[in-house]
């Protein structure tokens, strides 16, 4: 069993899908049972968003849902189409028919049940399986998107459930890097990388693969292979920590995202249930707060800061305004044009220098910071997003990756 996921870079045009289909079809004919897991075509999904953004200012998540859904219902019968045309039987499946449930949260649902009946009659049956990627079933046959980058945790999630020997991301680069090639001319090619490592790095900025798939990979001990489509080469494989031998004692990458904003909520009252306050709607929205810092208490009020992404700051600041007023802050600050930068490997939490070394060479770049945060394998800044080029570079040459 081998289930392969192809990005939409990978099926731009009906000459990328007829290669990748030649690819699925060596697979099935080197002796694999095959699902494929596809994307939207190109950029459908950004002219679908252009599209509905023309007819409403702000469109319903249940409609954007169902319209951005339609981009994978477009690929999956094509690539089926293709591998017909080269004699391989295939049939294409939309996320629902695959069996794949989610909760009802429209454009952030998660997987919470997977019934691969279907797909597994079809296999028997010889066929190979196109499975249309980003979207699930909700309550009610509500239709539902796991949000950017999801298809990669519909390939993951069916890989697991199926039980495949292998689950292949299939992309436009040869696999993860140590830094974003088009900063780092000279980033290196990482031929392993631990779970830990990869999520933080796909939390942090990394647009390879998205932080959910590599979540259930971990779970359920799926190694996941990151190859190129348009090259041949072994790529990167996300494993466990155990399985690595090399760089077990180093910092393994540079990950940066550069639309972030930063939301303070000035003279907070200092008094159990405050931060509370303050985050619970964010959750309740859908809203992830990420770095987050509360300054020392004095004369009865802090300030708390924290960081969002650009796309949730407007909303992010509607909701902290009302319970600001509720809870008696003074004021609610919201600044744009940030990024985060991040240095992340296994090897930090045993190497005490890592951090000198981080804001030393932010110091010496005159890249000023404006927060810090910090786990067992990463470190966090967030910088003036004008600056995070020359911070990913600098960071890549002091850490001789």
């Amino acid at each position: 069993m081998l289930v392969q996921k192809f990005g939409g870079s990978s099926l731009g045009t009906p000459e990328r899908i007829k290669r990748a289909a030649k690819r699925v079809a060596a697979s099935q004919q080197a002796g694999y049972d095959v699902v494929v897991v596809v994307s939207a075509m190109g950029d459908s999904t950004d002219r679908l968003l252009t599209l509905a953004s023309r007819v409403a200012k702000e469109p319903a998540a249940r409609e954007l849902d169902l319209l951005l859904s339609t981009g994978e219902g477009v690929s999956a019968p094509l690539m089926s189409m293709a591998l017909t045309e080269l004699g391989v039987p295939a049939v294409s499946l939309l996320g629902f028919q695959a069996g794949i449930q989610t909760d009802r949260r429209h454009a952030k649902a998660r997987i919470v049940g997977l019934t691969p009946g279907r797909i597994e009659r079809e296999l028997a049956a010889g066929r190979v399986v196109v499975v249309a990627g980003f979207q699930g079933m909700g309550d009610e046959m509500e239709v539902t998107t796991l949000g950017r980058g999801g298809s990669d945790t519909t390939a993951v999630a069916l890989a697991a459930a199926l039980k495949a020997q292998a689950c292949e991301i299939l992309t436009d680069v040869r696999g993860i890097y140590t830094a974003d090639p088009r900063f780092v001319p000279n980033a290196r090619l990482l031929r392993h990388i631990a779970y830990p490592e990869m999520l933080e790095l796909a939390s942090s900025g990394a647009r390879v693969m998205h932080p959910r798939a590599v979540e259930i990979a971990e779970a359920y001990g799926m190694e996941l292979h990151v190859r190129s489509s348009f090259h041949a080469g072994a790529g990167t494989i996300i494993c466990s920590e155990e399985a690595i031998m090399e760089d077990r004692n180093r910092v393994r990458g540079i990950a940066h995202e550069e639309h972030v904003a930063r939301l303070s909520v000035v003279g907070v009252p200092d008094r159990p249930g405050i931060a509370a306050a303050i985050f619970a709607p964010l959750a309740e929205a859908d809203i992830a707060a990420d770095v987050i810092v509360q300054t020392a208490s004095h004369e009865g009020v802090t300030d708390m800061s924290f960081t969002v992404s650009s796309a949730d700051g407007r909303q992010a600041e509607r909701i902290v305004q009302g319970v600001a007023r509720e809870v008696g802050a003074r004021t609610v600050l919201a600044q744009n044009g940030l990024a985060k930068v991040s240095v992340i490997g296994s090897g930090i939490r045993g190497q005490p220098g890592v951090a000198a070394t981080m804001f030393r060479t932010l110091s010496d770049h005159r890249i000023n910071i404006e927060m810090i945060s910090t786990s067992e394998v990463r470190i966090t800044c967030i910088i003036d997003a004008k600056r995070v080029k020359d911070a990913v570079a600098a960071l890549h040459e002091a850490f001789k990756l």
